[in-house]
């Protein structure tokens, strides 16, 4: 019994890890050598496929151009998001359920009903292909979800707190910033997170409303077709590095990831 204690989550550890090795694996060896041969390890160890990512501008544009409209959306939706939530955690009025909910609904839409009004909007504007129109059509999904995750942060904040503060004379941006904020600054944190996260792997409305200046490494992954077939090793390299970005913010939310699926509730 014990030693199923530490059986059981150790194969499910190596289970999903066994995705990540062996697109590392793949990542250090040749395309001849993933399609001519099957092995645990590079046969012939190679770092050309990073050297090639590194060096070539179509390649490290793309992650460059990834982080520029994410970071945007991620500022852009968690800006917005909070006042947003704010009102919705200490304010009643007619209908705030059903528009609490509506945001909701907006995350559950595929990004293809989407795709097309807002492509035409922005070519209208004179927004496509560049990294503003992908942060701007981010956020009609991360917005709704970055206000469900604040409300159950904010919620947690005793209604007390605002009526001190008030009495002791601050205003109420100077007690939302110096006192509310820094209360709430795990919510925030999760509520990037999962901003980051969804922008980064988005790939429909990056692809449509990119084309040069602004494609993002996703789209750029979808077009390593020549005339020998896939670059197998290229791909494996390009999406290894992908993966870095959001291990990285993982790093610092790491304690607060839980809260954040529970919507601030636990």
């Amino acid at each position: 019994m014990r030693r199923a204690t530490w059986l059981v989550p150790t194969l499910y550890i190596i289970f999903l890890m066994l995705p990540i090795y062996w697109l590392l694996n793949m990542s250090f060896k040749t395309t001849n050598e993933i399609l001519g041969t099957f092995s645990l390890w590079p046969q012939r160890f190679t770092l050309e496929n990073y050297i090639t990512i590194f060096t070539d501008p179509t390649w490290y544009m793309g992650y460059v151009n990834s982080l520029i409209y994410v970071t945007i959306n991620t500022l852009l939706s968690v800006s917005v998001a909070l006042p947003a939530a704010y009102a919705f955690s200490r304010y009643s009025f007619i209908g705030d359920k059903h528009l609490f909910f509506w945001l909701l609904t907006n995350r559950m839409a595929p990004a293809a009903v989407f795709a097309l009004p807002i492509f035409q909007l922005y070519s209208a504007v004179g927004l496509f292909d560049t990294h503003l129109a992908v942060a701007l059509a981010h956020t009609l999904f991360n917005i709704p979800l970055a206000v469900w995750i604040l409300e159950g942060f904010m919620s947690g904040v005793p209604k007390e707190l605002d009526d001190t503060a008030y009495v002791d004379g601050y205003s109420f941006g100077r007690f939302f910033v110096r006192i509310f904020i820094p209360t709430i600054a795990a919510g925030i944190g999760v509520a990037a997170f999962f901003c980051f996260m969804f922008s980064w792997v988005e790939l429909l409305l990056a692809k449509t409303l990119t084309a040069v200046e602004a494609k993002p490494i996703a789209a750029t992954m979808t077009r390593t077709a020549s005339t020998s077939g896939y670059e197998l090793g290229l791909l494996a390299a390009a999406g290894s590095l992908t993966l870095v970005p959001g291990a990285v913010v993982v790093y610092f939310v790491r304690n607060y990831i839980a809260k954040g699926f529970a919507l601030g509730r636990v």
